[in-house]
């Protein structure tokens, strides 16, 4: 399954701009240096001429071989000679060329690979980027971080219900999210947040996937009902170009799904987030789970089956007090 048109074209064009950003500031550094030593512009002229000549030869034919020889040492010396008076000037030959974003593609998006034309890793991250940014659209991103998380809300007195008072917990908890938030990697553990409504899961979350995207990391949040809408929509799509979804919420650095169990439950549904949840955990790659469920509400929507394989390969968080957001209020 591919992205859609509308996400190549973005990312196309994402590239596009970054060659044309880079080669542009390559000629402003250019005409600056050479105003400043006029005859690095007759050397690099020199050196152009080497080259101009070399395919003037293989046109020519004749003894080409020594010729090219002969320009080859030319062009070798002219380059030496502007070496060395650009360093004379606190500058180098790369001062004259463009600094390309992807050095292995020169910011074209495409490289050759065993005699073939092949995307290059730039821009199939910018795919994966563009196609995240595309399902964040409407996520509430912006609107939390860690530093105000309070823990003001959560008792200190312990209940007999559990082996800690719920702000206890919550230190820990807030703790390894931080932890888990600054040492992410692609290969991180996944996480499986589980609690009544009002205790901070949602906030915490949202906190990690905004330093995870500081850090530079593909990260989708979305919330169940949104995930098995967008799929049920492009399964029985006729138009299947556009139908990208699936893939982006397989290969983004971190996927977010809030409000497991909030969705309304189907065959398609259970089955549907089973295979993206297993794709990922098959790839390595994590998730973060939030749900209102306990474990025996949990199977009794999905399957033991899938209880088992999703919060089996998780690190859980278990959230418990009062409704802080009845607090607040």
């Amino acid at each position: 399954m591919g992205y859609s048109a509308e996400v190549r074209k973005k990312s196309i064009d994402i590239i596009k701009e970054r060659k044309l950003t880079a080669e542009r500031q390559a000629d402003y550094r250019k005409e600056k240096i050479f105003s400043e030593i006029p005859e690095a512009e007759q050397y690099e002229r020199d050196i152009a001429s080497c080259a101009i000549k070399a395919g003037r030869a293989v046109f020519r034919g004749g003894d080409v071989k020594a010729e090219l020889e002969k320009l080859k040492n030319e062009s070798l010396k002219l380059q030496a000679e502007l070496e060395t008076l650009l360093k004379s000037k606190g500058y180098t030959p790369k001062d004259l060329e463009p600094f390309y974003t992807c050095e292995k593609c020169s910011d074209t998006g495409y490289i050759e690979k065993d005699n073939r034309t092949v995307m290059c890793a730039c821009l199939k991250k910018v795919m994966v980027e563009t196609a995240c940014a595309e399902l964040n659209k409407n996520s509430p991103l912006s609107l939390c971080r860690f530093e105000d998380f309070s823990l003001d809300y959560y008792s200190k007195e312990k209940s007999p219900e559990y082996p800690r008072s719920s702000y206890e917990q919550m230190c820990n908890i807030l703790e390894y999210c931080k932890r888990y938030a600054t040492s992410f990697t692609p290969k991180s553990e996944s996480v499986f947040m589980n609690g009544k409504t009002g205790l901070g899961k949602t906030h915490l979350s949202l906190a990690i996937a905004n330093e995870v995207i500081q850090r530079g990391f593909g990260v989708i949040y979305v919330s169940a009902p949104t995930v098995i809408s967008k799929l049920e929509k492009e399964q029985f799509s006729r138009n299947k170009e556009d139908n990208n979804t699936e893939q982006t919420l397989t290969e983004c650095d971190l996927l977010i799904v809030d409000d497991l169990g909030t969705e309304f439950t189907t065959q398609f549904s259970s089955k549907a987030l089973y295979n993206l949840f297993n794709s990922r955990l098959l790839l390595g790659k994590p998730i973060i789970i939030n749900t209102n469920l306990n474990l025996k509400e949990l199977e009794d929507t999905y399957t033991q089956r899938f209880v088992s394989r999703i919060i089996g390969e998780a690190h859980r968080l278990d959230f418990f007090g009062r409704d802080v957001r009845l607090l607040k209020s």
